[in-house]
């Protein structure tokens, strides 16, 4: 990630600027005074670049619902079983596991794909609501399920779809925030996940307890077709709200003058040593491919799914503790709010202090004490206590999306290619976790609650790797600026 000493000036170099000889380097500092006549000077341009932002922000704060609703989609099936999904559904042995994990071999297959074809189009306010209205349709036909093939069928072709959403908004964000910026914007996008699991739990409360046999249909049913129709509804609303990327972006609910801001701002905060053209999507599928930190952050990512696949058997857990169905679901809900806004502080202060190991390896340490009191007792009280200490993991895991995005700065088509790699094949642990949670090991689960603290140490481990490598990074690209002699300090990662 790209970090300035002093963001007042101190910018990365900008190599080729078209109004000036190509054979100087011209830092990006004196090309805005240089150009401050388009602007009206520098107070003007901070005044429009605020605008800016927050005409953007209130356009991306729609992706925080959509996600919302990804995850009750993909997560409905947890619920549902609560209420008679695997008897109606005559599911036996693992048959309900394979159902959970068959949509991450769909999720998998398709999102560097999705991201390389969004690259290519440019237009994500069409492209990712209508991948959201199929997947919000193949929810409606879960309901309509008889069989376990049937359910399988609709979860796989749904995990196919949704491998659009969350690697497509990353991008996006990533197209429109610089690096300073970033780490807060995808926490707070990472929030639609964390509140899912929350609110998911409550709607799911609500219809479960109210809609069983009605018009004749259980009552599982009736949560696919609610939250199936309700995705539907907010993808065709998106199409209107959702922006472009600043390049595809025409003048409308941004001015000319404003979208010539926006890609400027991306030109500035860019890492110009890496020439290849944002376009050139076989380069930049190459470029990704030979960068070893993309290896080393699907590692990490991979061992933290690993290790918070117990969100999808959370109405599982909560039953342990021994209360009634609508209980437990609304005993779901508080471990993820706390969450939720240890989440959005965490990421503010990552921000604040541009460091990311920390905020992401000190909430795993916290999850690996919840995980060990949870293998040691069935105590109610303590037992509830360690669920909350393993919600607030996703305050770190939200962090590392951050970071994720920031190692790879440029060009476009290598961090869409990186970033749907790293989100992708790490989906390995969802597929491989939602086998680690038998019923065979329950009320305990305390097996499952062990390799829980084996990937979150291997994580954290490999968190560690990758800091050291970034900050010899760092190093390289200091010694290089003092060689050339530069005036101004340049592109950093963020460790």
């Amino acid at each position: 990630m790209a970090e300035f000493i002093d963001e007042n000036v101190t910018t990365p170099l900008l190599k080729h600027s078209p109004s000036r000889s190509q054979d100087v380097e011209t830092p990006v500092g004196v090309l805005s005074v240089l150009d401050s006549d388009e602007w009206g000077g520098d107070e003007s341009r901070r005044l429009l670049e605020k605008e800016l932002l927050w005409k953007v922000d209130k356009r991306m704060s729609i992706l925080v619902l959509i996600y919302i609703l990804n995850y009750i989609d993909r997560n409905n099936a947890a619920a549902a079983r609560l209420r008679g999904f695997e008897e109606d559904l005559h599911l036996e042995g693992t048959q309900f596991a394979s159902i959970l994990s068959i949509l991450y071999v769909g999720y998998i297959s398709m999102q560097i794909p999705s991201n390389m074809f969004l690259n290519h189009i440019g237009k994500p306010s069409l492209y990712l609501p209508i991948c959201m209205v199929v997947w919000g349709v193949l929810s409606i036909l879960t309901g309509f399920t008889n069989s376990f093939f049937g359910a399988l069928s609709t979860r796989f072709l749904l995990g196919i779809v949704e491998a659009s959403f969350f690697p497509g908004a990353l991008f996006l964000i990533s197209k429109w925030y610089k690096h300073s910026e970033l780490g807060f914007r995808t926490a707070l996008l990472f929030c639609g996940n964390i509140i899912s699991n929350a609110f998911g739990s409550l709607i799911a409360s609500a219809i479960l307890d109210t809609m069983e046999g009605v018009l004749g249909q259980s009552a599982w049913r009736w949560l696919f077709f609610i939250e199936g129709s309700l995705t539907v509804i907010v993808a065709i609303l998106a199409i209107f709200v959702l922006p472009d990327f600043p390049e595809t972006t025409q003048p409308g609910w941004l001015t000319q003058k404003e979208i010539r801001l926006a890609v400027l701002r991306l030109e500035e905060d860019s890492d110009q040593s890496d020439e290849t053209d944002g376009k050139d999507h076989l380069a930049g599928f190459y470029a990704a491919m030979k960068d070893p930190n993309m290896y080393i952050l699907t590692g990490i990512m991979l061992s933290q799914i690993m290790a918070q696949t117990f969100n999808m058997y959370f109405p599982t857990l909560t039953a342990t503790l021994g209360f009634s169905r609508t209980i437990t679901l609304l005993l779901c809900a508080p471990p993820f709010l706390l969450s939720a806004v240890l989440t959005f502080l965490n990421s503010r202060h990552s921000d604040m202090t541009g460091e990311r190991f920390y905020h992401i390896t000190i909430p795993l340490v916290v999850g690996i004490v919840g995980f060990a009191i949870a293998t040691q007792t069935m105590s109610v009280g303590w037992r509830y206590f360690a669920l909350f200490l393993m919600a607030q993991t996703y305050a770190g895991f939200s962090i590392f999306y951050g970071w994720m995005s920031n190692t790879f700065p440029s060009p476009h088509a290598k961090r869409a290619v990186a970033l749907a790699f790293c989100n992708s094949v790490s989906q390995i642990g969802n597929i491989g976790g939602s086998y680690i949670w038998p019923t065979g090991w329950g009320p305990t689960y305390s097996k499952s609650f062990a390799i829980c603290i084996v990937a979150s140490s291997c994580s954290i481990l490999m968190c560690y790797l990758l800091r050291v490598r970034l900050q010899e990074l760092n190093r390289r690209i200091a010694k290089e600026e003092r060689e050339r002699g530069a005036t101004v300090v340049g592109f950093r990662y963020l460790h």
